[in-house]
């Protein structure tokens, strides 16, 4: 079955970097479009950044500038998130839209200190 194998996430400084990745295994054949959520504690779910299937992306007005969503050729998909400040401390999850359907990773903590 299709699964989104989320890796990357972790404890980081405030003004430090990580890079998630969201592997998909499975058959999923091909990716449409994708998008990374987020969600911290105590709060709702947060859509972080998007991108279509021609490559167009968009991002929360919180995080543009400092995160970059990506994808390969090898159905992985990347958020490159720079300048970490402590709001950005959530669950994070990717969101990948596929011709086989629409799939959820199982989530990694990013936690940034202060």
């Amino acid at each position: 079955q299709v699964q989104l194998v989320e890796s990357g996430g972790g404890l980081v400084q405030v003004g430090g970097s990580l890079r998630l990745s969201c592997a998909a295994s499975g058959n999923i054949f091909s990716i449409n479009s994708m998008a990374w959520y987020r969600r911290a504690p105590g709060n709702q779910r947060e859509l972080v950044a998007t991108m279509t299937t021609t490559g167009s992306t968009n991002y929360a007005d919180s995080v543009k500038g400092r995160f970059t969503i990506s994808r390969d050729n090898a159905k992985k998909v990347y958020l490159q998130m720079n300048s970490l400040k402590p709001d950005d401390t959530a669950v994070y999850y990717c969101r990948v839209y596929s011709p086989r359907g629409n799939y959820w990773g199982q989530g990694t903590q990013v936690t940034v200190s202060s």
